[in-house]
């Protein structure tokens, strides 16, 4: 399974990094943002106290910190969902073989945000949902497109709102995003995964992915935009 080449292009020479970057898996890599319409089945009454929601559309850090940046959400964390306890650490997931997908659970206020809206970021800037098993350059089951929901509600939204999409021809291909039920726990990914985008703005990776997904976020969705971003280090000392 491909790896991404961020890990290896963090601690390499300049002109590598530049090879590299003009290489074919990075040029089609950077995904490019499709305005969607809002869900016409959401939550019709925020519920009291935090919601979460937990996704998986390719690399936990490109969507990781685009929730970090929407008012309304109090913490997204990166993560496994999908496997069992025992396989939720990441040289284990990355052989593709655990169940498990890169995930990030995303906590929000319904009040700020409803759920539907989370969605629509989430199939609108966060990813590609029309790619199966693979984001850009990271490829494998554990990059699947995948909503886990947290409720009945929740999983009667997201199915309604990918066949309203669906049914719009929204996308030049069709919607691949599963919708299973959240049978295993989530599983927050090793620290150093954790904010990652925000810790290494200058990462090749991060520059080429993943800035751009933050950025489409304040352009298509300004009413929503935060500048600064919730991060998992300082959610924590708020607990």
């Amino acid at each position: 399974m491909t790896r991404r080449p961020a890990l290896l292009l963090a601690a390499a020479p300049a002109f590598l990094v530049a090879l590299a970057l003009s290489a074919a898996p990075f040029r089609a890599s950077a995904e490019t943002a499709v305005a969607v319409p809002p869900p016409t089945v959401d939550e019709t009454a925020p519920a009291a106290g935090q919601e979460t929601a937990v996704l998986a559309g390719g690399c936990f850090w490109g969507i990781q910190a685009v929730y970090q940046h929407v008012k309304g959400v109090t913490n997204a964390v990166s993560g496994y969902a999908g496997g069992a306890q025992k396989d939720a650490l990441y040289q284990i997931v990355g052989s593709g073989t655990t169940g498990h997908a890169e995930s990030v659970k995303v906590t929000f206020d319904p009040k700020q945000i409803s759920y539907g809206r989370i969605l629509q970021i989430y199939f609108s800037v966060a990813h590609n949902p029309t790619e199966l098993n693979y984001q850009g350059p990271d490829h494998g089951p554990q990059y699947r497109s995948e909503i886990f929901p947290q409720s009945e509600a929740q999983a009667k939204i997201a199915k309604a709102y990918i066949a309203q999409l669906d049914a719009a021809h929204v996308f030049k291909r069709p919607i691949v995003t599963k919708t299973g039920t959240m049978k295993q726990a989530f599983y927050p990914a090793e620290g150093y995964h954790q904010d990652y985008a925000t810790l290494h703005p200058s990462q090749p990776y991060i520059v080429y992915n993943d800035a751009p997904k933050v950025a489409n976020l304040k352009t298509m969705y300004p009413a929503l935009w935060r500048d600064k971003p919730v991060l998992v280090a300082e959610a924590a000392k708020g607990e």
